[in-house]
């Protein structure tokens, strides 16, 4: 008896990739859409609007004030004393350290000079301060 080679009855061997692609790029897409809700930042402040301004690098020692005075250093609630010895540390570190200030346009003009001179006498002689464009 001689059998017959069907080649539907053949096993298929091969990965198909079609579905894979599909679900990778429905995950690319989940990712895409849910990445500038994750970067949001979690203090909320209203930064003073200006047309110009430079992107600065990003710092180590990021200050915010926020609308009330209270300040926040690199995203937790911090007070003078903590800001001060951070910012210490952080000179230690490397003495050409920038500190990034993001004050809510709120502030009155008098705690943001106390915080920069407060910035200064530690030693740190570079710093920025965040803005929104307009």
């Amino acid at each position: 008896m001689a059998f017959k080679s069907d080649s539907q009855d053949e096993i298929i061997s091969e990965i198909n990739v079609v579905p894979l692609v599909d679900v990778i790029l429905v995950v690319l897409i989940v990712f895409m859409v849910t990445a500038p809700m994750i970067m949001k930042p979690s203090i909320n402040i209203n930064l003073p609007k200006a047309s110009a301004g430079d992107a600065t690098p990003p710092s180590k020692l990021n200050i915010t004030i926020l609308y009330n005075g209270n300040l926040s250093l690199d995203g937790q609630p911090a007070d003078d004393q903590q800001v001060r010895s951070a910012a210490l540390a952080e000179v230690k570190k490397n003495p050409d350290i920038q500190a990034v200030i993001s004050a809510d346009k709120d502030v009155p003009h008098g705690r943001v000079v106390s915080i920069l001179d407060l910035i200064k006498t530690t030693g740190v002689k570079k710093f920025a301060i965040s803005i929104d464009k307009k």
